[in-house]
């Protein structure tokens, strides 16, 4: 009786309530997108550092919108056999790519990865007998539909993986979580059409790809911290005289007790004159690398001793704590890129 009457409930509200699966799969891509870049940024902010583990964890529901999305669109074989291409890519970047000495050691783990990528092979070749063939117009317009443009969109994240991947290895992104951040974005949502609130929006003609429009949303974000620090020195009132404005942007006094266990670069130093006599010196510039515990203990000991209680210090600002903010942007307003360049296409 209790199920009768839950069914009941459940029909007429029917009524009320056009949602297609596309759009429940795009709701829970962003809910996805912002639970874990979320949680990801706070981690990177707390520790410097996010475990592989997170990644991990948060690629299951990867995996499940994605096998969602393939089974509402009828994907062949082809393309259910070329998503292996860029799980197996990405995968790489957390759990190592397989060797041939792990390989005759017995590892289940590389022998596993193997059939992975040979399996993504056969699929990529299956896909470019069915779907390869496309007019250059039409890829780049995206006029694409049903399997085909699945299989594209595969194509499409593989190559954004890589391109993430070579821009760490060249230091161009300097923090492994960053770029397996980017990496995962990138599968979770390969395209624009992906977000169906933002999949018809036709004043855009191109974009960028997801994952490289939210990394360049974020590097919007870095320009408001300027602006920021110069609010928050003002109304502290460390601002006491022009040549405060030399920090005033980029830096922030802290106690000098504070230093140590905070993620700062410290500003402030002594040095020593050609009179012999040691003297308090702001610098404008972060030390190009960081120094050791020792260094940051002798400096702070040398401030210590001129009686010096507060100094200028620039923070370690980690690019997930501003890639979360830039996701919400990407949800809310579609491709950075897209935006400026409209008014000139």
């Amino acid at each position: 009786m209790l199920l009768q009457r839950a069914r009941y409930k459940v029909i007429p509200s029917s009524r009320y309530v056009d949602l297609q699966a596309g759009q429940v799969i795009a709701g829970a891509r962003a809910g996805t997108l912002l639970a874990c870049m979320g949680l990801a940024a706070w981690l990177d902010h707390l520790d410097r550092r996010v475990p592989n583990r997170h990644w991990i964890v948060w690629s299951q529901p990867v995996l499940l919108l994605w096998a969602l999305d393939l089974a509402v669109r009828e994907a062949d074989l082809s393309v259910w056999l070329t998503l292996l291409l860029p799980l197996s890519y990405a995968s790489g970047a957390v759990l190592g790519r397989p060797s041939f000495q792990d390989i005759k050691d017995g590892s289940r783990l590389d022998l596993a990865a193997v059939v992975a990528y040979l399996t993504a092979l056969v699929g990529l070749g299956l896909g470019a007998q069915r779907h390869g063939s496309v007019e250059a117009i039409d890829l780049v317009l995206w006029n694409l539909e049903g399997a085909q443009a699945l299989w594209w969109e595969l194509i499409g994240v593989t190559l954004v993986l890589v391109v993430i991947d070579v821009a760490w290895r060249l230091r161009l992104l300097h923090g492994g979580a960053d770029a397996k951040a980017l990496m995962w974005v990138a599968l979770l949502v390969p395209t624009w059409g992906a977000l169906t609130w933002l999949a018809n929006d036709d004043s855009v003609v191109l974009a960028m790809p997801p994952a490289l429009s939210i990394l360049l949303w974020g590097g919007l974000a870095f320009l408001l911290i300027p602006p920021w620090n110069l609010v928050r020195n003002l109304v502290r009132g460390d601002v006491k005289g022009v040549g405060d404005l030399r920090h005033a942007f980029h830096a922030e006094r802290m106690p000098l007790h504070a230093v140590k266990d905070s993620h700062v670069w410290m500003l402030s130093g002594v040095e020593v004159g050609l009179d012999g006599i040691e003297r308090v010196v702001h610098r404008v510039r972060a030390p190009r690398r960081t120094p050791s515990e020792e260094a940051v203990d002798a400096a702070i000991a040398s401030l210590a001793a001129l009686d010096v209680d507060r100094v200028w210090v620039t923070r370690k600002v980690p690019l997930l704590v501003v890639l979360w903010p830039a996701c919400v942007a990407a949800l809310m307003f579609g491709d950075v890129a897209g935006l400026l360049f409209a008014p000139l296409v």
